[in-house]
């Protein structure tokens, strides 16, 4: 894959996310669409808090999911 194509940002987490916590992306999405009352920083500590992500997983999903505008 040349430069110009590599996913960047976020997304570039979402392949080892899935090998290591053995769900595809859209779980974690949803389970970050369910929750409505939490700011990025709280969401980040409940994935970690609840599912035992890594900080660096946890911030990537938070991050995409805020930016896609689906809250």
């Amino acid at each position: 894959m040349s430069e110009d194509n590599k996913v960047k940002g976020p997304a570039s987490y979402f392949p080892s996310i899935e090998k290591k916590y053995g769900q595809p992306i859209d779980h974690w999405l949803n389970l970050l669409a369910s929750i409505t009352d939490k700011k990025h920083m709280e969401l980040v500590a409940w994935l970690k808090e609840e599912h035992g992500m890594g900080h660096g997983h946890a911030n990537a999903l938070v991050a995409h999911h805020l930016a896609s505008g689906k809250k």
